[in-house]
């Protein structure tokens, strides 16, 4: 009887073949509907709340101190595995996929605020959703609702220019991520490079509009931190993840491929 075994394709891909299939994902995204990224945003947020979420049941546990802080920033990349894994809409992923779109395809600007704007704002919905569900309902012991308001006053604590540049390197690395997941060809990989990344991000403290805001949002549900304290930390983080994912990312790696 014939071998029936199929052999399966391992051979990393080329930059160019990484950028083709970035391409792809970039038109599926652009072509979805305003109604479908919105509940696909909202989801994301909420999801997102994983992170701090897992950080603060780690530390409550644990304790304080440095070995505890990393041992518990090491469940901090399950929101992004969950979201980035399960597809659901991430703005940050997006300083990637339309703005190669529009580097290589003219008049796709307006489609990609489109989109921008409606996973932005569903992205922070979804979190302020989380925070809810976090501080004002018995759905946490309060020894974590503590700790999970604990980090969101530490990151709302931070100076402007530190929430800033922090973020470019928060959004340069959760943008690397998408480049690096779409020239993966197994799953499991690319959990090891969500994983491997976010928990640099986490333990960084790198600011990232999205996860953060989930810590935060707590706070200001809990009554321990201002709105307007928020939005201000909000406008420069997502300020420094667009920088670090659209400038360092997306326009290097799709500059690598088409210079000539």
């Amino acid at each position: 009887m014939a071998d029936q075994s199929v052999e399966l394709k391992s051979t990393r891909r080329s930059a160019q073949e990484i950028l083709e299939q970035v391409i792809e994902n970039g038109h599926e995204e652009l072509n979805r509907s305003t109604h479908a990224l919105a509940l696909s945003g909202i989801a994301g947020g909420m999801t997102m709340g994983l992170t701090g979420l897992g950080v603060a049941i780690a530390q409550s546990t644990l304790g304080d101190g440095q070995w505890q802080e990393f041992a518990a920033h090491m469940v901090y990349p399950l929101g992004f595995i969950a979201v980035i894994i399960g597809r659901a809409q991430l703005f940050t992923e997006n300083t990637l996929y339309p703005v190669i779109i529009v580097l290589d395809e003219r008049g796709k600007l307006t489609n990609m605020l489109r989109l921008w704007a409606t996973v932005f704002f569903s992205n922070v919905f979804g979190a302020l959703l989380f925070g809810f569900l976090a501080v004002r309902t018995p759905s946490l012991m309060p020894g974590y609702r503590e700790a999970l308001v604990k980090l969101g006053l530490a990151a709302l604590g931070n100076a402007t220019g530190f929430v800033f540049w922090s973020g470019v390197i928060g959004g340069w690395i959760i943008a690397l991520v998408a480049w690096i997941v779409s020239a993966s060809h197994w799953t499991i990989g690319q959990v090891v490079i969500v994983w491997m990344l976010t928990f640099v991000v986490g333990i960084g403290h790198f600011a990232h509009c999205i996860a953060t805001s989930g810590e935060i949002l707590a706070a200001v549900w809990a009554g321990n931190a201002p709105v307007l304290s928020y939005l201000y930390w909000l406008l420069f983080a997502t300020m420094g993840n667009i920088v670090g994912g659209v400038s360092i990312v997306s326009l290097l790696n799709y500059g690598q491929v088409r210079a000539k």
